[in-house]
């Protein structure tokens, strides 16, 4: 198949929800094809739905390259599927118990869409929720500077200049190796969670004012810190939050729907799989 210009544009027509149309005739139909390829058609409902699959919630980018790239990996898709269906492969074991598989993961997921849409929290629920997470999460957010060295020895002999009287903001000026030397190693505030575990762990055990008396060593190098101020993290205000509460109330009702609807079922066992598996582990003990 040829590549034209039009393949390009669909990825960004797709995104945005656009149609695509030719001497004004509405082509965005569940008929309408993207292409035929080897003689067979593909639907564009079936590439849109691929497209934002591999998008996975980033918005649409209308970088040439990016769109191609996502052209190409679909039909990369349907010329090896069509080999796939060539070879006969549809009826061998594994793949049909794939292929059921993916169907019931599709069903679900839009199952899952479908319940939660009809799922509207009350503010009465959003505001429980908001409650929740406010007594939840005290964290603590930190204010540092550090200094970027290559070697352990350099850390060291600042270190001592350190313990000396020398300035913290001045020595990250003049040595840190890091982006952040020429604003004296200034780091802002921070959770250590965004940290590196070795760097999180040697700012979490200081006090206000000090430093780190031995040099800190991660990926990127060898540290020495120096802890400004640490203070409360403040939540968001409830109308901002909204959206997040709406969406952690939405999958606990949904949990909830699913915990019942589990619980509700009638299962019928293949008591001799069971009991097989059951037995095969009691050979392994043995």
């Amino acid at each position: 198949m040829k590549k034209t210009p039009l393949a390009l544009l669909l990825c960004t027509l797709l995104a945005t929800g656009g149609v695509v149309a030719e001497d004004k005739k509405d082509t965005d139909s569940p008929e309408t094809l993207i292409a035929t390829v080897n003689g067979t058609p593909y639907r564009l409902d079936v590439f849109r739905v691929f497209f934002m699959e591999r998008l996975q919630g980033r918005p649409a980018s209308n970088d040439p390259a990016v769109q191609q790239q996502l052209f190409d990996e679909f039909m990369n898709l349907i010329v090896a599927s069509q080999e796939g269906d060539r070879r006969k492969l549809e009826g061998e074991r594994n793949v049909v118990a794939a292929l059921e598989l993916e169907r019931m993961k599709v069903m679900s997921n839009a199952a899952l869409s479908a319940m939660a849409d009809e799922i509207e929290p009350s503010e009465k629920e959003l505001k429980d929720a908001y409650d929740r997470i406010k007594e939840q999460t005290t964290r603590t957010e930190y204010k540092a500077r550090h200094i970027l060295l290559k070697s352990e020895d350099e850390a060291r002999k600042l270190i001592k200049q350190l313990d000396k009287g020398a300035k913290f903001e001045e020595l990250a000026k003049k040595h840190s190796e890091g982006p952040t030397g020429k604003d004296g190693g200034d780091l802002g505030w921070f959770d250590p969670a965004q940290m590196v575990a070795p760097f999180a762990e040697a700012v979490t055990k200081l006090e206000p004012g000090s430093y780190t008396k031995e040099p800190v060593q991660t990926q990127f190098g060898w540290h020495i810190i120096e802890l400004q101020e640490t203070r409360k993290a403040e939540p968001p205000a409830f109308e901002d939050a909204k959206p997040q509460l709406t969406a952690l109330v939405k999958r606990q009702k949904l949990g909830e729907k699913l915990a019942e609807m589990r619980n509700n079922a009638m299962v019928e066992l293949n008591e001799e799989v069971v009991r097989l598996k059951a037995e095969g582990e009691d050979a392994k003990k043995d």
